[in-house]
């Protein structure tokens, strides 16, 4: 299944006793749909507040609902908050999270004093001035397969990412920041996004970010909040576009 949700009012995607998450919520409906208790696994953790367009998730089931009745059920079901933006069978071998070939997220700043109720929740406010040339040549210096233990607070045995693609654009007061990787550490969009508004504010030049990959790998950051932070789409091998075709729908 493809999911959409806001991620507001929600204490992350994993499962978490006594609170409000993705994976919980989906997987009591589930339950209450179809009687069993379903596990559901997604492509990946989002953090509490931040949201998702085109998360990914798959579950193993007997089901006698057709995938049409389940997926209407389950839209019928679920809160506002979370939506089933397309569901489908799946060959034995698909893993949601396995099979991932990379992962694409987006930042959005809204750049300005005056910003609309109706994209308060998915936008960080900042009404201050910001020098966007400096930050869209930084933001280029990300994309590389590198070190990123300076842009997540955990220690971790393996801080090496491939960052495919990253890049900042600007539409209006709207400062949006797209990157494809093939994984992120916790924090790791949000850190780089905080580091970013420090070239943006004067505090760094883009030419200090290479200190963050080279010893002793200085805290980068502080880290953006999650409210601006959204994972747009999950991407897969050839030998599963069935997936990455219906991820597609609506998410754009």
């Amino acid at each position: 299944m493809v999911i959409a949700y806001d991620g507001t009012d929600f204490h992350g995607w994993q499962r978490q006793k006594d609170l409000r998450t993705v994976q919980g919520v989906i997987e009591g409906a589930l339950e209450q749909i179809t009687g069993q208790k379903i596990s559901l696994t997604g492509a990946g953790r989002t953090d509490a507040g931040v949201h998702a367009r085109g998360q990914v998730a798959h579950f193993r089931a007997d089901l006698s609902l057709s995938q049409d009745d389940l997926f209407r059920a389950l839209n019928a079901v679920l809160p506002w908050d979370i939506r089933i933006i397309s569901l489908r069978e799946v060959p034995d071998y698909f893993h949601a999270r396995r099979c991932a070939f990379s992962k694409i997220y987006e930042y959005r700043i809204a750049n300005s004093s005056r910003i609309s109720p109706f994209l308060f929740r998915y936008v960080l406010p900042w009404p201050y001035p910001l020098d966007f040339k400096k930050m869209e040549a930084a933001a280029k210096l990300f994309a590389r397969e590198a070190d990123f233990r300076a842009f997540t607070p955990d220690t971790t045995r393996n801080p090496v990412r491939r960052v495919y693609h990253s890049e900042l654009k600007k539409r209006g007061s709207l400062i949006i920041y797209r990157i494809e990787a093939d994984g992120f550490l916790r924090y790791m969009v949000r850190n780089i996004v905080g580091t970013l508004l420090e070239v943006g504010r004067g505090r760094l030049n883009p030419e200090e970010i290479e200190k963050f990959f080279n010893p002793p790998h200085p805290q980068a950051g502080p880290a953006a909040p999650a409210k601006g932070l959204c994972l747009v789409r999950v991407l897969y091998e050839p030998k599963s576009r069935i997936i990455t075709k219906a991820s597609s729908t609506g998410l754009e």
